[in-house]
């Protein structure tokens, strides 16, 4: 049993709003609004209770991961025979808020029922529901069905056969996983000519996102680089920034990477990833889900 692993998605602002509500008896509604309840008043209390049900939400859902809020707001409306709580959260994370949201207008109601329970046994606890959310994948990611990806592996010593090539079969794995269909794989030689022709090779073919793994450092032999910056129509700088940004969480050493991205013509994209399983992994499940979005772009669509 394990939790989902976000350390490879994008920190946004994501916001999320839920809301429910609480039946009470029309006498009961008169003595809150009349701070008649001898424990205080009602929605105030209530108010704060959601604010730190929503701080808490990771302490009591297994699943739900600590994350830092930036802002809550707690409110409530009373009519003649219930009182509706709404609370809406807000952050800059790498998952949502939509349970915090949640439990923020749960711990308030149940606050509501604690304060007024000697005064009324029919309280009712209606539903608590989601109604917005904004900022995750939902908002901008897409899947790769119906595009066709190539995997080429730049090593010399698998190229050899002394070396198996994981990193490759990795990064056709994942492809597979957001929807695209592989239709070629081949393992090449630290040489920019050999790169080239590989390629070249799968863009004839008809591949619209051609991925390489290896040969990205300060090695000599390292020219991956080199031979995929001569093809490259337009470059897609902020894919090779977020490399960076992305891989120094997981270590230091990701500074070295020279890899290049880019558009190798408006149907078809070049991403040089490092040589390692771990590297391919984090990098490609962030691209992925915008891929088809800069091809899209790529053909003159907005954004």
């Amino acid at each position: 049993m394990k939790t989902v692993d976000v350390s490879t998605k994008f920190d946004t602002l994501r916001t999320a709003k839920a809301k429910g509500r609480i039946r009470l008896s029309p006498e009961t509604v008169k003595k809150i609004l009349n701070k008649e309840i001898p424990k205080g008043d009602v929605l105030a209390a209530s108010q704060i209770a959601g604010i730190i049900g929503a701080k808490k939400t990771s302490e009591l859902m297994p699943f739900c991961h600590p994350i830092p809020i930036d802002h809550i707001e707690v409110k409530t409306k009373v009519g003649e025979d219930f009182i509706e709580v709404e609370a809406e959260i807000r952050g800059i994370w790498r998952t949502g808020y939509e349970v915090e949201a949640m439990n923020a207008c749960l711990t308030a109601l149940l606050n509501i029922y604690d304060m007024c329970k000697a005064f009324d046994s029919g309280m009712v606890i209606e539903e608590v529901k989601l109604v917005e959310k904004s900022g995750g994948k939902s908002d901008w990611a897409e899947d790769l069905s119906g595009l066709k990806a190539a995997v080429i592996t730049v090593s010399d010593s698998a190229f050899a056969g002394e070396k198996e090539d994981r990193s490759g079969k990795v990064a056709q794995e994942i492809l597979k996983e957001f929807g695209a269909e592989i239709i070629g794989y081949e393992v090449v030689p630290d040489e920019v000519e050999k790169i080239t022709d590989a390629i070249n090779k799968f863009k004839e073919k008809g591949a619209n996102i051609i991925v390489t793994t290896g040969g990205t450092g300060f090695s000599s032999r390292d020219v991956t680089p080199e031979a995929t910056e001569k093809l490259i129509k337009k470059e897609m700088v902020g894919f090779s920034e977020a490399m960076h940004t992305l891989g120094v969480r997981f270590t230091p050493k990701a500074l070295m990477s020279r890899a290049k991205a880019g558009l190798l013509s408006e149907n078809c994209m070049v991403i040089n990833l490092p040589g390692s399983t771990r590297g391919v992994e984090q990098n490609l499940k962030m691209f992925a889900p915008l891929l088809k979005h800069a091809l899209k772009m790529a053909q003159g669509g907005g954004h």
